[in-house]
């Protein structure tokens, strides 16, 4: 297949153009512009074409075919039509001829068009059906597609200028009447060109023109005579690239205005209806383009309406001999200033200071108490209200441990098992035993003592945990959970251990006592193996 420079630099250009272009629209469309759309567009105008392919040389052999450029066809015409979706995308028919040798199209395809204020830029993508005829061959039909883009200059409304359109045309050619399979590059060609134009366009369908509007809003609607006012306008259907002009007006009260808010001053107004009036104009508007509107507000003179309190107890119920502070709202619908005082207790003393008491229910009878306080305005109206504290007997202190028995070890300190829990002391813990298997919430201490004359480590905690031991794992298999009894060492000085039975809810409090871990002094067994003797060492030699 031949080469052709200029066919090829032509693809180039007008590809860059294209993508160009493409980045153009892409960017601008994220600048949307809010610009009237026609549902329907008509062009008409001048189209030149170069073809960009070869085609057989006519009349020559079928089996020795040559192959020759299709000229450029500068003389043509074009025309499309589009439907517009919306103001982004429409559909487009597209028909295209071109004489002096010819080539004729017919397509169809998306458009996606940008719209500004006096320009529109656009890119389209076609599928077609391609005719060429060239002289001394027969005529070929074929498929193809165009894919381009270009810019409208606005005239009126209704009439714009495309000042240029290019696009890339291919199509597909198939001459195997002429040219044998022997040479594929003549037999079915590829056309590869550049079609340029330029005329009018024509729009229709447009929307029907909307008639500027103004809205008016006043917040609040009513107020006290002084109060102020805010009023808004909005406009609909101006053109939002223009600036607006307001200007502001009132039938009571001051009215100062800037741009879509104005503020009214109703000091001094008497008592009724009023009204609020804007007027919108868009100066670059020859007619048509202002708007008014108006909202009304009502002044209200002050009334003289009596203050209103609530108050509030934080406890709402203690015990006797306790304090709760009282909170008093206190307001004037009138908003004139207003004071908390008068307060009063049904039982216990009360003292106040503000909108703020305290009630003291010492020596207070167990049940309600009514506290209220007075609220009175600057014009001597006033309005009481009360709050009610629940007072109650405090409840029962509760239930502390007992000593249930105790444990003499002065016997086994004798026979140097000081540790030891001896026949005696185990029938006490049978007891107790028989006290924590009867009553299964009540829990066990036991404080272990030891003289200060006896030198064995951890004596005193020895007894405790020994004692323990018999309780849970012991000859006697009584069993006891080892959850519920805690051993400590006490301070009393003494040969012994204490059993200390503690109620369910009770609290063990002996003061002098430590608690012991059991971890580290375990329960020592009545036959303890004796640590092995060391060997004497051998005589020095002389």
């Amino acid at each position: 297949m031949s080469f052709h420079p200029r066919t090829r630099g032509a693809r180039v250009l007008l590809a860059s153009f294209l993508m160009t272009l493409t980045v153009v629209l892409l960017s601008v469309f994220t600048l949307a512009q809010d610009v009237e759309t026609p549902k329907y567009e008509i062009f008409t105008g001048y189209q030149w074409l170069h073809p960009g392919g070869q085609v057989p040389v006519p009349f020559l052999p079928y089996n020795a075919p040559q192959g020759q450029k299709v000229p450029d066809m500068p003389a043509g015409f074009g025309a499309s039509f589009t439907y517009n979706f919306q103001k982004y995308f429409g559909l487009e028919g597209d028909f295209g001829h071109n004489w002096d040798d010819y080539e004729t199209t017919l397509s169809v395809g998306p458009k996606a068009t940008y719209r500004t204020e006096n320009v529109n830029y656009f890119l389209n993508t076609l599928l077609s059906y391609n005719r060429l005829g060239v002289n001394g061959l027969p005529n070929a039909n074929g498929i193809g597609a165009i894919l381009g883009g270009g810019l409208d200059i606005r005239i009126t409304h209704l009439f714009y200028l495309r000042l240029f359109e290019a696009d890339y045309v291919w199509a597909r050619q198939n001459y195997s009447s002429v040219v044998s399979s022997e040479f594929p590059y003549l037999r079915r060609i590829s056309l590869e060109g550049v079609r340029l134009r330029t005329g009018l366009v024509f729009n229709f369908g447009y929307p029907p023109a909307l008639v500027p509007a103004a809205s008016c809003s006043v917040q609040p609607s009513e107020v006290m005579q002084g109060e102020p006012i805010t009023a808004t306008a909005s406009g609909t259907n101006f053109n939002p690239k223009h600036p607006l002009t307001y200007t502001w007006s009132g039938t009571g009260g001051k009215v100062t205005g800037k741009d879509t808010t104005a503020s009214i001053d109703t000091t001094g107004v008497a008592g009724g209806s009023y009204t609020v009036s804007a007027h919108i104009v868009d100066p670059k508007m020859k007619t048509g383009g202002e708007a008014t509107c108006t909202a009304n507000y009502t002044v209200k003179e002050p009334p003289k309406n009596p203050p209103t309190i609530s108050c509030s107890a934080n406890p709402s119920s203690l015990q006797i001999g306790g304090s709760s502070t009282i909170t008093c709202t206190c307001t004037s619908p009138d908003n004139v200033p207003v004071t908390v005082s008068g307060w009063t207790a049904s039982s216990g003393t009360v003292s106040g200071d503000g909108n703020t008491g305290t009630l003291n229910t010492t020596g207070a009878n167990p049940g309600p108490v009514t506290v209220g306080a007075t609220c009175t305005d600057s014009r001597g109206l006033s309005t009481q209200a009360s709050t009610q504290v629940n007072v109650e007997n405090p409840p029962p202190p509760p239930p502390q441990a007992t000593k249930l028995t105790d444990c003499d070890f002065a016997n086994m300190a004798k026979i140097k098992k000081p540790w030891r829990v001896d026949n005696e002391c185990k029938g006490k813990l049978d007891d107790v035993a028989k006290n924590l298997q009867q009553n299964a919430d009540n829990k066990l201490v036991i404080v272990g003592n030891a003289e200060p004359t006896e030198k064995r480590p951890n004596l005193a905690a020895e007894r405790a945990v020994n004692s323990k031991a018999y309780l849970t794992s012991g000859e006697a298999k009584l069993g006891i959970d080892p959850n519920r009894i805690e051993c400590r060492t006490g301070s009393a000085g003494t040969m012994s251990a204490e059993y200390w039975i503690v109620p369910a809810g009770g609290t063990f409090s002996e003061a002098g006592t430590q608690p012991v871990d059991e971890s580290a002094v375990p329960a020592v067994p009545d036959h303890p193996h004796a640590a092995p003797k060391k060997k004497a060492k051998p005589a020095a030699q002389q």
